[in-house]
């Protein structure tokens, strides 16, 4: 397969242009269906005279149905696209990335999905389907509790679930509390999202993310609060997002010292409320109720998801010492990951 897409790639490089052009096309259609024409050539920034005639193609292909509503895919556009994803990751050598960073990051799996969300938005979608892929495959036979954060990228998680048989007795709960940010960004309401699409039960933490001395103990102490911890920390499966320092500390609001301080030590990440340098050291810590990075080496499964090339930094730095074990993450982040590796 390797030595023909090489021929293919010398010989007819724009077989696999047209190629990765029609596979961006079904990809988004799925992600996105039903969709009509003008939306779709708008989101891929495809010209519409172009794009009508790809349509026309695929749709004789018996690959995409067109309707009033918009495209849908048909069952062997479906198949087919499953197929392809494979293809087109030989074709644009992410299998040898994804291997090069499992490596280099000492992690059980890294997953790639093509293109970069910094770019094109819809890419987070594609990594919250991977995502929800690998928490089905890791499901217990029982007993699962499924913790997750808040963030764009883990709303893009709950977004792509679907509903499981064996996610039906699933309980999501909230990794840590919350930011006062936009409330669909929240680790309550993305729980409750997922728990509502995969038939599952949840409970919800109703507590700021970032408290005093005074507030936490008191919080802590509360049963109903002291309830829901022992439940996150007994999750089976976490799902996490990892932010930017300098935008996670304008999302908390931090103090005007606290910022000085990430600047002045260089903070590049932040995960759980624990920010890092670029070597990957603890530099600060926010006072939070919710699960800790020590509470991460007990748990069973822990999945990162996070993308964009402006991100890949914070992502290397998170990981040279967070405990995830698998990371979920898209083209753009992977390649500025491996590029920092080379220098």
């Amino acid at each position: 397969m390797n030595r023909l897409l090489d021929i293919q790639k010398k010989l007819l490089p724009d077989l696999v242009e047209t190629m990765g052009m029609r596979y961006r096309i079904l990809r988004f259609v799925r992600l996105m269906q039903p969709i009509g024409r003008r939306s779709l050539a708008t989101s891929l920034e495809m010209s519409e005279r172009i794009l009508r005639s790809e349509v026309t193609f695929l749709k004789e292909q018996g690959l995409i149905d067109v309707a009033a509503s918009g495209m849908t895919l048909t069952e062997e556009g479906y198949n087919l696209l499953v197929q392809l994803e494979e293809v087109m990751k030989e074709t644009f050598d992410l299998k040898t990335i994804e291997r090069k960073l499992k490596e280099q990051l000492h992690l059980q799996d890294v997953i790639i999905v093509p293109g970069d969300s910094d770019e094109f938005p819809w890419v987070k979608k594609e990594m919250g389907r991977a995502a929800v892929s690998l928490m089905k495959k890791r499901l217990a036979k029982k007993g699962n509790i499924i913790a997750v954060t808040g963030g764009t990228s883990i709303s893009s998680v709950a977004d792509m679930m679907t509903p499981d048989g064996e996610m039906e007795n699933a309980l999501f709960v909230p990794a840590r509390g919350g930011l006062g940010e936009q409330v669909e960004n929240q680790a309550n309401t993305i729980c409750a999202e997922m728990a509502r699409k995969a038939s599952g039960e949840y409970r919800l933490l109703h507590v700021p993310d970032q408290l005093s001395k005074e507030s936490y103990a008191s919080l802590v102490e509360e049963p109903s609060v002291r309830e829901i911890l022992n439940l996150i920390r007994s999750a089976t499966i976490v799902v996490h997002g990892i932010g930017e320092a300098k935008t996670m500390a304008e999302r908390r609001q931090s103090s005007q010292e606290i910022v000085e301080k990430l600047l002045q030590k260089q903070a590049v990440a932040e995960a759980f409320g624990y920010y890092f340098d670029q070597r990957g050291d603890i530099i600060h810590k926010v006072l939070t109720i919710g699960l800790q990075l020590e509470d991460l080496t007990s748990i069973p499964y822990v999945i990162a998801v996070a993308g964009g090339a402006s991100k890949g930094h914070a992502i290397q730095a998170y990981l040279k010492q967070g405990p995830s074990q698998v990371l979920v993450t898209d083209e753009g982040a992977a390649k500025a990951m491996l590029d920092e590796m080379d220098v």
